[in-house]
């Protein structure tokens, strides 16, 4: 989702070489992004601006999925 692309609806995406589900979902002028870990089922989110980029978002909220899981080892 970069500054020229919104999300009108929720929309899920998979990477699957890093095996985490994303979903993008507009919340007023923001994006709620939910990180899921396929093998473990932990879920985090993060709330950014919602002209931020895509890439940026993804990065973040994928940051914070591995921090959690680091904490729970």
């Amino acid at each position: 989702m970069s500054a020229n692309h919104s999300v009108c609806e929720g929309e899920l995406r998979q990477l699957s070489d890093q095996g985490v589900l994303l979903e993008f979902r507009p919340v007023g002028n923001s994006v709620k992004v939910s990180a899921i870990g396929q093998n473990t089922g932990t879920e985090v989110s993060i709330v950014g601006p919602h002209n931020a980029a895509e890439s940026d978002l993804r990065e973040a909220v994928i940051r914070k999925l591995k921090y959690v899981l680091e904490k729970k080892r």
